[in-house]
């Protein structure tokens, strides 16, 4: 019997060796310096424990009365704590019901005229609209004025990487020609391709999803969900205009389509490991640029079925994309005011189609983002311009959540000439998708013990404010 119990305390400390090995082999490639002197330290003393099982052996120490019972509560003790952390603990059902789940009063449909990139991008002094808006919300024109003033990001004066980001902002820019490209009414709104003479291709909701969902994922899409549209979540009025169309400011959007489909593309660990600095808008533009490409695709592929659709992306929302993403089961809204997903974390950036084209729509997930980001609060801490909530969720709008400070957060990006991406940086959510940080992201979206395990972990490994990581050779700001 003792044998017995001695082989399987040995394969459980080879197993944890090894995935202490592998821990440390993954902090190196992720070239965390801190991380690996701990995960290396961690590594030697699981391997201590089974070369000192083989050296208690060897002297017979399990033999006695003693040993027996240390085995014996070793392995009581161990595989307590496995299903400690393994087991379903601390489950949120209210997440299953997407964002109704979140809802504690009216719901008041979201002007976009009051976003601060669409005031910042459109609304310039002399035009007719800007007199119109600021007569309206004087509180906002003071700020926004003395924000045009300093320059918005990329690389403008004060940038914390001039005069070598340069070349950065000129790869950024290189990327945003795409959606600019692709933000006129023919593209985001497609016509049926005229090989196909106005026929409707008539599909089973069950085929069409399937269809959509691998044409999404074959295009560059990482995730892909579908959800019946909550109009709460239409933007009550244009406020974005490109193209001079002018026509369109203050318009009430309304929309028939009754189906989005939501997709998300990864932004690149290694550029957003360097933020705040020029690189990491290199990541952030490449995937709008990426999901106006996937997202005008997946329109005209949908229109082409005979089909109304519409792309929204980076040029051209008619929706906010994060609350149709929670609804089609991509994830949950964290602390940062982000999608937070599973297999990226805050990492993504997110395209959408609405259609008419009948589908059937995702449940919402629980991925355990509430529980962890009550625990976490790294992203706030690490806020430079605090405008991320330190506290518990609040009413804002009708639904509980957490409320970004968007107007302090874009004055930031001013000031930097970058657009952060800080608080994405430091999730513990955004580490790299390797096999040891895809077990941790298994183990936290199930426990709520697990949560508080890594996320301490988190801290000691990587720092409470990690500092950013070197840039590629490619992308370097300290030449």
């Amino acid at each position: 019997m003792i044998s017995i119990l001695f082989l399987i305390a040995v394969a459980a400390s080879i197993i944890t060796a090894i995935m202490g090995l592998s821990f440390l082999i993954s902090c190196i490639w992720e070239k965390e310096t801190r991380a690996a002197l701990y995960a290396g330290l961690q590594f030697l003393l699981m391997l201590g424990l089974v070369f000192l099982l083989f050296y208690l052996e060897a002297t017979a120490f399990f033999e006695t009365a003693t040993g027996r019972a240390g085995l014996i509560l070793g392995l009581v003790l161990t595989g307590g704590t496995f299903a400690l952390l393994t087991l379903r603990i601390g489950s949120n059902p209210q997440a299953l019901q997407g964002t109704r789940g979140l809802m504690v009063g009216n719901v008041k449909r979201y002007d976009e005229r009051d976003i601060v990139f669409a005031r910042n991008r459109t609304l310039s002094p002399g035009l007719e609209q800007y007199q119109a808006y600021y007569e309206l919300h004087p509180e906002h024109e003071q700020y926004d004025a003395a924000r045009r003033k300093r320059g918005g990001p990329l690389g403008k004066p004060g940038s914390i990487d001039k005069p070598q980001d340069r070349p950065n902002v000129a790869a950024t820019l290189a990327s945003l020609s795409i959606p600019l490209h692709l933000s006129t009414p023919e593209k985001f709104n497609p016509s049926q391709h005229p090989e196909f003479s106005q026929q409707r291709v008539e599909l089973s909701p069950a085929s069409a999803s399937a269809r959509i969902k691998g044409y999404t994922l074959s295009i560059g899409a990482k995730l892909v969900g579908i959800t019946e549209i909550n109009p709460l979540w239409i933007y009550a009025n244009r406020g974005e205009i490109f193209n001079e169309n002018w026509d369109d400011w203050g318009r009430e959007i309304e929309l028939t389509h009754k189906y989005a489909v939501v997709f998300a593309t990864e932004m690149g660990f290694e550029l957003v490991g360097t933020a705040p600095h020029s690189s990491t808008t290199i990541a952030s533009m490449a995937n709008y640029a990426s999901g106006a490409f996937i997202a005008t695709q997946l329109a005209a592929f949908i229109a082409n079925l005979g089909y109304s659709a519409t792309a929204n992306h980076l040029r051209h929302y008619d929706a906010a994309l994060v609350p149709l993403a929670v609804d089609a089961g991509l994830g949950e809204t964290g602390r940062l005011g982000y999608l937070m997903t599973k297999d990226f974390g805050p990492r993504v950036r997110l395209g959408a189609v609405t259609t008419d084209l009948a589908l059937i729509p995702d449940n919402p997930v629980d991925i355990g983002v509430e529980d962890f980001c009550k625990i976490c609060k790294k992203c706030a801490h690490c806020c430079p311009s605090n405008s991320i909530p330190l506290d518990d969720q609040e009413a804002v709008n009708g639904t509980r959540r957490w409320k970004l400070n968007a107007e302090t957060c874009f004055d930031y990006w001013g000031k930097v000439g970058t657009d952060c991406n800080i608080c994405m940086r430091v999730c513990p959510w955004s580490h790299a998708n390797t096999s040891p940080h895809k077990l941790i992201r298994t183990l936290i979206t199930r426990n709520r013990y697990s949560r508080y395990l890594f996320n301490s972990m988190d801290d000691i490994f990587y720092g409470r404010k990690p500092k950013p990581k070197p840039a590629p050779e490619w992308a370097r700001f300290d030449e």
